[in-house]
């Protein structure tokens, strides 16, 4: 597994010792990088900071740049996930702007306080290739698992209708405003569910998982690339949603 691909809950107290791990040295590594910058940091700066040898550095990650890896992926599963959390009788569109919403409005996904080190991430990606292809490589692996995602949700959605079943249809009364409902409250990725079964992406959902990923992207960069505020019209969550409506008149339908 590469080390920018979002990683799997955890399934054994070892297995969340080492996601504990790498979380630590990604929080030491960013700390690091917004403070001197990634040329004046080396990998042993980065395991002293964290307390550990480098060698055990070194086990988890090849280089210096992927050390943040655990940080993008983190924020990538969490979309992902919660886009699989909503309501199974949800449409897509709806379950994607739900996400969304649970994901990127502060003080929700991310704490508001965390706001500023997600931007300065994003800015230093933005600014140095190295980091660049780590972030493009964490989304590449979000939008393929986004496809699976979207795939169980059509699959099962055909299901229940085949069954006498109505799915939420997607119109401007229940996409546009509604808040997510408590019982989607996205769990950490340290405590979340196995994932289900995977499903194989049609070539149309794999096309409408690389919109939505890019929607979701572009919004990101956008606002890390200005000094406004995370919430309100210029924030990432409403600069998202204005993105998904290129998904409004999507045929979901396998």
């Amino acid at each position: 597994m590469s080390s920018t691909t979002p990683t799997p809950p955890p399934s054994s107290l070892t297995e969340r010792r080492k996601t504990e791990t790498r979380m630590e040295i990604a929080r030491a590594a960013a700390g690091l990088f917004v403070r001197h910058g990634l040329r004046a940091t080396r990998a042993e700066d980065i395991a002293q900071a964290a307390g550990i040898a480098p060698r055990t550095f070194y086990r988890y990650f090849a280089t210096k740049e992927e050390a943040v890896a655990p940080l993008y992926a983190a924020g990538a599963q969490r979309w992902v996930e919660a886009v699989r959390a909503a309501p199974a009788d949800a449409g897509v569109l709806r379950a994607l702007e739900q996400g969304v919403r649970h994901t990127l409005t502060p003080g929700v996904g991310v704490s508001a306080s965390s706001w500023e080190w997600v931007r300065a991430l994003l800015c230093l990606a933005e600014s140095t290739p190295s980091l660049r292809r780590v972030w493009a490589e964490v989304c590449q692996a979000s939008e393929r698992l986004l496809g699976e995602v979207l795939a169980e949700r059509v699959t099962r959605a055909g299901a229940a209708e085949n069954l006498g079943v109505s799915a939420v249809p997607d119109s401007d009364d229940n996409v546009a405003g509604s808040p997510a409902p408590a019982s989607a409250a996205l769990p950490s990725p340290a405590s979340a569910s196995p994932p289900s079964p995977a499903f194989v992406a049609t070539p149309e959902l794999r096309f409408a998982a690389a919109v939505a990923s890019a929607a979701v992207r572009a919004a990101l960069e956008a606002w890390a690339a200005g000094d406004g505020p995370a919430e309100g019209p210029g924030g990432p969550a409403e600069l998202a949603l204005r993105n998904l409506t290129a998904l409004r008149d999507f045929p979901w339908g396998q």
